[in-house]
């Protein structure tokens, strides 16, 4: 039987191939920069393509009847045990450059590796020892199995849950760590949550609208929106392949199956921990260190500094200081800093700069590395704009 081109599955035949092409490139760009994200997101985007490919050709008439009804009742297609582990991975690697994929690390693979060899088994059953569909007597596909769907349903959501806590986890730690935090908080790992929500949604609802799974006809509008979205997490996925600056560690942040992995690299210079409480008898005397050196040597003007920068002049390791900060100046390292640049700027206003050169002169002098970071941390610290603050301090105009 030939490929029927009826606009359904066109539609979805258009899908499967821009999905087959963007696996690709995803793993060559992944290999040849040694970027795992990459790799990972490319995995990601294959099981995508493989996920809609039963009904793409379902809707072409290959389920009807013959050798293809046949041979594609025994294939997963759908490995819905397999893609929230493997998301999960993709985010880890992404926000984690010093995540290293571990053997503890297979254990998240069990559930599907389990379905693939009852697959094989039913396989091997029916094509070989009975002779006779004794498996598929009911005639449906077992990957719509209700059970099974509603366990990668299950899987899915948990594995969601737990890549919003690395993004969160990543988040404090870039606060607590880097002046420079607003520039790498990945504005795409946030939209990739954000359509993997959407797909839960969207999946639940035809849950809820259409519990018969394996009905063809009724399932094309939410495949179709599949589709769209990994479409879209493909390409955007293919932009957004920079790797984060930040290394962590996450033994405080559970796996979603009962799991501990205790074998990871330590934390390197760039953790923090922000909401430790133990106490720091001398905090006082190095509140006064961390404020002396800042005036002196004018730290916070260098747009990439760390608070292992500032542990290394001090001499001294960076818990400490970001204890100090936390408890003694009750703010994260990243506001920290960005509060001493606002005053800088403020005093440069002050001594009439803003007569000789923009504002945004001014803050990229003072340590700023963007527009909308300098703005945010103005407001916060001032509670008005720069723009608004110029106005009230000076008679000149505002230059952009």
């Amino acid at each position: 039987m030939l490929f029927d081109f009826s606009l359904k599955s066109s539609l979805l035949l258009i899908f499967f191939f821009h999905g087959l092409v963007f696996t690709l490139l995803l793993w060559i760009k992944g290999l040849r920069e040694n970027n795992r994200a990459c790799q990972w997101l490319g995995t990601f985007t294959g099981l995508c393509t493989l996920y809609i490919t039963p009904f793409m050709l379902g809707y072409a008439g290959w389920y009807a009847g013959g050798i293809y009804r046949e041979l594609l009742f025994y294939i997963p297609f759908q490995q819905l045990l397999l893609l929230p582990p493997v998301l999960f991975f993709y985010i880890r690697s992404l926000l984690d450059q010093s995540f290293v994929f571990r053997r503890q690390h297979l254990v998240h693979f069990i559930p599907a590796f389990v379905y693939g060899l009852y697959s094989l088994i039913v396989f091997i059953t029916d094509q070989w020892i009975m002779g006779y569909a004794y498996f598929y007597a009911d005639g449906k596909d077992k990957d719509f199995s209700p059970w099974y769907q509603m366990a990668g349903f299950i899987s899915l959501i948990a594995y969601l849950i737990a890549s919003l806590r690395v993004y969160k986890r990543y988040k404090l730690l870039s606060y607590d760590a880097l002046s420079f935090a607003d520039t790498v908080l990945f504005k795409w790992a946030k939209h990739f949550l954000l359509a993997l929500m959407v797909l839960a949604g969207l999946r639940l609802l035809f849950f809820i609208i259409n519990p018969e799974w394996a009905a063809f006809g009724k399932k094309f509008w939410y495949y179709l929106s599949f589709s769209a979205l990994y479409y879209y997490i493909s390409i955007s996925g293919y932009i957004n392949t920079i790797r984060s600056v930040t290394s962590f560690s996450i033994f405080s942040l559970p796996d979603p199956l009962p799991v501990q992995v205790i074998t990871e690299e330590p934390a390197t210079e760039y953790i923090a921990i922000g909401n430790d409480k133990e106490a720091i008898e001398d905090i006082t005397e190095w509140k006064e260190k961390i404020m002396q050196l800042m005036q002196r040597e004018r730290l916070y003007e260098n747009p990439a500094l760390t608070i292992a920068d500032l542990a290394d002049r001090l001499h001294t390791h960076s818990k400490k200081i970001s204890q100090v900060i936390n408890q003694g100046f009750e703010m994260n390292f990243n506001d920290f800093i960005n509060t001493y640049r606002v005053e800088e700027v403020i005093r440069k206003i002050e001594a009439g700069e803003a007569n000789s050169q923009t504002l945004m002169g001014i803050a990229y002098d003072a340590g700023f590395n963007s527009k909308s970071t300098f703005n945010r941390a103005f407001k916060r610290v001032k509670a008005i704009t720069p723009k608004e603050f110029l106005e009230k301090t000076t008679k000149t105009g505002f230059k952009s």
